[in-house]
């Protein structure tokens, strides 16, 4: 789908543009490709004197390669974040194309900061509106996603921090059946800052593209420089905080691993206590469990209450040693 915005007055209208109409389209500031078709790229690029990446292009683009200058026109691809079906957090490629201070953008999915966008852009603003505008409103929208996203996993990562730390269970083998489960919400969170973190560099490095490329227009250069700027330190900002929690994931994830250790060696350690208590009563069993012919308890009287008791004896002296050093 090709929806262009064209500028009336103070504010940007859209218009979803037919290219098989065969209609002119006049005074463009932003043309808006969402899984556009072979003949809205053609229309595009005859435009603007360009051409539009594929959607291949744009996925098997390299890294280091997704900012680029040709023709005139700035080429710059960042990665975005989106929820599928299933609502888990996945990536995809958006490209940016400035020329003449009229930008292209295209993209095969529907991110919610480009909706969020196209309701501001349509309301009046002051100063005029470029396509160098638009682009930076945009970033500025993704930056304002991804903080949101941050603080939605932050306050996960707090959940899970009290169940990991507060958990009081009394039976060994449900609270590492509980501590199990966290590791799992624990590495959807590491996946989730893994691609926030990606985004921000990408939209980082966009930035710094973008400014050190140097407007023609000086006075616009001016203009945006701060605008520039306060992307720059949101986009550092939001990276240093996905870093510091991506800290948070790595310790709370070995301080679980630690507390199920700490959980199966109690089990271990019960099953350990067990046999050294049982082990001396076994001995006395097993003693007089021997058939030799010349055994005095066996003609004893009292000799069959007497094996009990010292079975007893040599059951009950270890149990009050571990009980009175703390292992029971």
């Amino acid at each position: 789908m090709l929806r262009a915005y064209i500028r009336e007055g103070d504010r940007l209208v859209p218009n979803d543009f037919d290219p098989a109409a065969g209609t002119q389209l006049t005074g463009a500031v932003w043309y808006s490709l969402t899984d556009p078709s072979r003949e809205e790229d053609k229309f595009v690029e005859a435009c603007l004197g360009i051409d539009i990446p594929t959607r291949r292009e744009m996925q098997d683009i390299e890294p280091s390669a997704r900012l680029y200058s040709e023709g005139g026109a700035e080429f710059m691809t960042i990665t975005a974040l989106i929820e599928d079906e299933a609502d888990q957090v996945v990536k995809t490629p958006i490209t940016f194309v400035l020329r003449n201070d009229q930008l292209v953008t295209v993209r095969y999915a529907d991110p919610k900061p480009f909706r969020l966008y196209e309701r501001l852009v349509s309301r009046p603003a002051t100063g005029e509106i470029g396509g160098e505008r638009v682009m930076i409103g945009l970033l500025e929208s993704f930056i304002d996603r991804l903080a949101q996203l941050l603080e939605n996993t932050g306050d996960g990562i707090d959940q899970i921090s009290r169940e990991v730390f507060g958990n009081k269970s009394t039976k060994p083998t449900r609270k590492t059946r509980d501590l199990q489960s966290l590791i799992e919400r624990i590495g959807k969170k590491g996946d989730v800052l893994t691609l926030a973190r990606e985004s921000l560099v990408s939209i980082s490095r966009l930035v710094s593209f973008h400014q050190s490329s140097g407007a023609e227009d000086q006075k616009s250069a001016r203009d945006r420089k701060q605008e520039i700027k306060v992307l720059q330190r949101d986009a550092a900002a939001l990276s240093d905080h996905a870093a510091f929690l991506s800290d948070k994931i790595t310790f709370l994830l070995d301080a679980t691993l630690g507390l199920i250790n700490l959980e199966q060696n109690q089990i271990i350690k019960i099953f350990s206590v067990a046999a050294v208590v049982f082990l001396p009563p076994t001995l006395v069993a097993s003693i007089y469990g021997m058939n030799f012919q010349f055994m005095p308890e066996l003609s004893w009287p009292l000799g069959y209450p007497f094996a009990l008791g010292l079975m007893v004896l040599s059951a009950a002296v270890p149990y009050l040693f571990f009980k009175r050093s703390g292992w029971l």
